[in-house]
């Protein structure tokens, strides 16, 4: 396996991604190290406890306290490193509305630190993690994540003679995760006997932490540098979500959010030109011709007015299949 003899780090380690990365990784493949860099002591403290991530266990886990604005701090957590996934974010929406310069701060300033840094240390390969809300932005998360993933394909240029190379990952909303609608509606179905829905025409892709896990190992393996990887993943219906939760329970529409879409995109029309279509993905190629596009071999260019949204997805999930994944994933 790639990962085999390598040392990896990731940021935001300690997030709900980070830990089963990390699980997945000591699980699947023989690692020399394994960096957990993250700015929450008390998270580290408690990941360190559980048997499986506990250095006593695995003593090739190293815990490191930092945050991706220190860039002296990166440089230091890089040295000896082969492979970053770059996890570390803001990513409420509310939050980074109401807190616009702190988002740019992680996501846009953190992102270029993480580019130069992992450059100086010669590390060979980085996949940063994005959004669906980074295609076609309405809110300043979505900015800041577009504006990481122009940044991190452009370090492939930046890296110059250097083996480093970038690529990113995008994908839809992550079943279970914090912030997912499926263990909101859980809590409001235990707590009040009631829904809350923002809109009943609301649509949005649906990925499980497993998937999203294998799908970036997979794309360490197949990346070249400067690709947005894109998976093909089901897209479903809000108001189904709330059946499948709380059947027969009464629903209260309160409106969409500030900076909230009723359809999440992950390639626009704008993109369709430069994305090339594969049995499980869709790779967005970068448009600087130093770049070797020799995944149009391997797929299908795809029409200039493609865009993948999820209301227009032709995979959806039925109420069974989401009651089912919400078993999986949130503990019913």
């Amino acid at each position: 396996m790639i990962f085999d003899d390598k040392a990896v780090l990731v940021t935001g380690g300690t997030g709900s991604f980070g830990r089963k990365f990390v699980s997945h990784l000591l699980e699947h493949a023989r690692p020399r190290k394994v960096v957990v860099f993250s700015r929450d002591e008390l998270k580290q403290y408690e990941m360190a406890n559980l048997p499986e991530f506990n250095p006593a266990n695995r003593p090739e886990i190293q815990y490191f306290i930092g945050d991706v604005r220190d860039i002296e701090r990166l440089r230091t957590a890089f040295r000896g490193i082969d492979f970053i996934v770059h996890a570390a974010a803001l990513k409420q929406v509310p939050a980074c509305e109401y807190n616009p310069f702190e988002a740019i701060k992680t996501n846009v300033l953190g992102a270029q630190n993480i580019i130069t840094a992992a450059i100086e240390c010669n590390v060979q390969r980085v996949v940063a993690l994005s959004t669906d809300k980074a295609a076609a932005p309405v809110n300043l998360y979505g900015a800041t994540k577009l504006c990481s993933d122009k940044l991190f394909v452009a370090g492939n240029i930046m890296s110059g003679t250097a083996p480093t190379r970038f690529a990113v990952v995008r994908y839809g909303n992550v079943v279970g995760s914090r912030g997912s609608v499926f263990p909101f509606f859980l809590k409001q179905a235990r707590e009040k006997g009631r829904l809350s829905v923002t809109d009943p025409r609301m649509t949005r892709f649906s990925i499980t932490l497993g998937e999203g896990v294998r799908f970036v190992m997979d794309s360490f393996r197949r990346m070249r540098g400067g690709e947005v990887f894109v998976p093909k993943i089901p897209s479903y219906r809000i108001l189904d979500v709330a059946e499948a939760i709380g059947p027969g329970l009464p629903v209260d529409i309160v409106g969409i959010r500030p900076g909230e879409k009723l359809h999440e995109a992950m390639i626009t029309a704008d993109d369709a030109r430069n994305t090339v279509e594969l049995a499980d993905r869709y790779v967005i190629q970068p448009e600087f011709n130093w770049w070797d596009a020799s995944f149009v071999s391997e797929g299908t260019p795809c029409p200039d007015d493609f865009s993948y949204v999820s209301g227009t997805n032709d995979r959806w999930l039925t109420v069974e299949e989401l009651r089912t994944l919400c078993q999986q994933e949130c503990a019913l």
